[in-house]
């Protein structure tokens, strides 16, 4: 008798393995939805500023050099400041996304993107504020859409650590031909800076500067 409990007990217990796996993936599964359910979106629509959130394992510096750095092209050093709410205080842990065309105004690929790089291109990037909330990357000077329609570009979508992420205005350059009033003077710009850039050189580099306020001028921040 003792020899055929054993036996139940033992065919039960594997019976209950699968179900254990099962409870623990499901577990997981919810572990990862809640984790996005806690990031918000706010100020609009944005078609594909999930993108902020496909750094995978890399671990995010204040300092990041974008793929095309060394390629050919007008070589770039972008650097700012975030600050809080009250325009005063540095933001840390704060993550920036960047990306742009490479210099003929194509969004590059090299055919192994996955999620939004097959839209956004390889040239791309992300880089967290440190404690005095500073910001820096390095890139190549991206050049105007083949139609040469649009001032050349680099998109900023921003990320809180409270998980509030939204699209900013893109970075610009003066002198761009291109450029119109609405970039050159934009009403109530989002993150309170226009991204209008006046770059200088430093010994190979052009270098432009661009600070950001959280939240300034984002719809339904609060």
């Amino acid at each position: 008798m003792k020899h055929v409990i054993r036996s139940i007990s033992i065919l039960s217990l594997i019976a209950l393995l699968p179900s254990c796996a099962n409870s623990q993936d499901q577990n997981i599964n919810n572990a990862d939805l809640g984790a996005e359910q806690e990031a918000n979106l706010v100020g609009g629509p944005c078609e594909g500023c999930e993108a902020i959130f496909e750094y995978g394992d890399k671990r995010l510096l204040p300092i990041d050099t974008l793929p095309d750095f060394h390629e050919r092209g007008t070589q770039l050093k972008v650097t700012g400041t975030i600050y809080e709410k009250d325009g005063k205080t540095p933001a840390e842990g704060v993550i920036l996304y960047l990306y742009h065309t490479n210099s003929e105004g194509i969004y590059a690929k090299k055919g192994n993107e996955t999620g939004w790089a097959k839209r956004h291109g390889y040239i791309r990037g992300w880089v967290k504020t440190d404690s005095h909330g500073q910001y820096t990357f390095y890139t190549l000077k991206p050049g105007s859409y083949p139609e040469r329609s649009f001032a050349a570009h680099i998109h900023p979508t921003i990320l809180e650590p409270n998980g509030k992420y939204y699209w900013l205005g893109a970075y610009h350059f003066a002198g761009d031909p291109f450029l119109t009033e609405k970039e050159i003077s934009p009403k109530s710009p989002r993150g309170g800076s226009s991204g209008l850039m006046s770059l200088h050189k430093e010994g190979n580099l052009w270098v432009g500067k661009r600070d950001f306020i959280l939240g300034e001028n984002i719809p339904d921040y609060e």
